[in-house]
Order: C-alpha cells, then sequence, then structure tokens
C-alpha cells in the first residue's frame, strides 16, 4: 500500500472513531444504536492484545453481550445520571462541556471555549442543529467537527491536493490541542466517578485510549501526506 492510501486510511478511521464517540456522547443510545454496536466487531478488537484499545473494547463488548429488554434503559439511566448533570461529586458534574472544564472548577457554562467553538464552525459553514439545546463545546459537537476534519483531509488526499490535506491537518491539530487536550482528562476523570455501567466505563476507556493515540496520528498522517 502507498503512503498515500495509508495516509488516507488513517484519516477515514480516525473520522470513524470521531464519529462513534460523537454519537456516543450525544443522547442516550437508542434500540437501534444498541443492536448495531452489539453486532459490530468489539469481540475481535477486543481480543487484539497489542492495542491501547482493547480494554475499552472488552468493557464495550462485555456490556452488550448479554443484554436484555432493560439494557436500552439502563444505559439511559447511567447516561442522563452522569452526562446530564443529575449526579454530583462534591457539588461538581460529568457533563461534557468544555467551558466547565476550563474554567479550573468554577462550573461555568456558555463560557470563552464555547464562543471559541462556536466562532471555528461558524468560520466552516457548520451549526448545531437547530432544536438542539446544547452548546457548541460539547464534547460530541468537538468530536464530530474534528471527524469532518478528518473526512475532508482524505478528500483532499484521493484529488490529490496535498497542500490542502496539510493545511487540514494542520487545523485539526490546533484545534485538538485547544479544544479536547486541554481539558479531556478532567471530563474523564470526573465522569469515573459518576457512571454505574461497564458499557459506560468502556466509553470511557476508549475516549481516553483514543486521545492518547491522536496526537501520534496526526504525526503519522503529517509525515505521510508530506
Amino acid at each position: 500500500m502507498t503512503d498515500l492510501a495509508c495516509a488516507t486510511d488513517l484519516l477515514e478511521d480516525r473520522a470513524s472513531l470521531y464519529r462513534l464517540l460523537a454519537s456516543l456522547y450525544y443522547q442516550p443510545l437508542s434500540e437501534e444504536q444498541i443492536d448495531a454496536l452489539a453486532a459490530s466487531d468489539l469481540a475481535g478488537l477486543a481480543g487484539d492484545s497489542e492495542s491501547p484499545f482493547a480494554p475499552a473494547y472488552r468493557d464495550l463488548h462485555g456490556a452488550l453481550r448479554l443484554r436484555h429488554t432493560g439494557t436500552k434503559e439502563e444505559l439511559a439511566a447511567d447516561f442522563t445520571g452522569a452526562f446530564y448533570g443529575i449526579r454530583t461529586r462534591e457539588g461538581r458534574t460529568a457533563q461534557p462541556f468544555e467551558s466547565l472544564f476550563r474554567t479550573q472548577g468554577t462550573g461555568q457554562l456558555m463560557g470563552e471555549a464555547r464562543s471559541e467553538v462556536y466562532r471555528e464552525l461558524r468560520a466552516h459553514q457548520l451549526r448545531v442543529p437547530e432544536g438542539v439545546d446544547l452548546p457548541e463545546d460539547h464534547l460530541s459537537f468537538i468530536f464530530a467537527y474534528l471527524g469532518r476534519l478528518c473526512d475532508d483531509a482524505a478528500a483532499a488526499l484521493r484529488a490529490g491536493n496535498e497542500g490542502q490535506a496539510a493545511e487540514l491537518l494542520e487545523r485539526q491539530r490546533s484545534f485538538f490541542r485547544a479544544h479536547v487536550a486541554s481539558w479531556v482528562r478532567d471530563f474523564l476523570a470526573q465522569a469515573r466517578l459518576m457512571v454505574e455501567t461497564r458499557f459506560y466505563r468502556g466509553v470511557l476507556a476508549l475516549t481516553e485510549a483514543f486521545v492518547s493515540e491522536e496526537e501520534r496520528s496526526f504525526e503519522e498522517a503529517a509525515s505521510a501526506a508530506a
């Protein structure tokens, strides 16, 4: 496989994982989403002992392998309890808003982080869907935007426009560092105090593994596209 093909495949894989994570943090899962995840190759991914993602996939697979008629409600209760801010620990919540975790524990919503993400999305003709009452700095929207940038960079590479791809990769790197790496580990630490199901422990582990690998992925993609 050529370097160009490798770079394109890497970007597409990253886009897929960004979209998966965006969907997992957006709202409680539907029955169809649960069935689709259960039917995916979680067992195979969990069995790859060399992968840093394997422990997370083991949790996801283990949680869904024995799903039952009440699984959807159990997961929904855990999601809303943890990520809607119903559960608290010492006055803090695990709502996945960047503003909450970039204000050094003051719990300020709709802060400067939201304004920064809003301006970034607006500059690229993107917006939060109408009728959705969530600020732009929600982790789901941040991941969805990074997935979009991966898709755009892969398309640029396929079209032979390496310069545009390099610009998109740099935009990804800058946005990731400013709006993911700057706060997500604090969020994950807080969320671990809130979630109660093995499934959402797996979601948090998957997020941490992906964030840890992402800087390396940026370097690999940029090198292959150069």
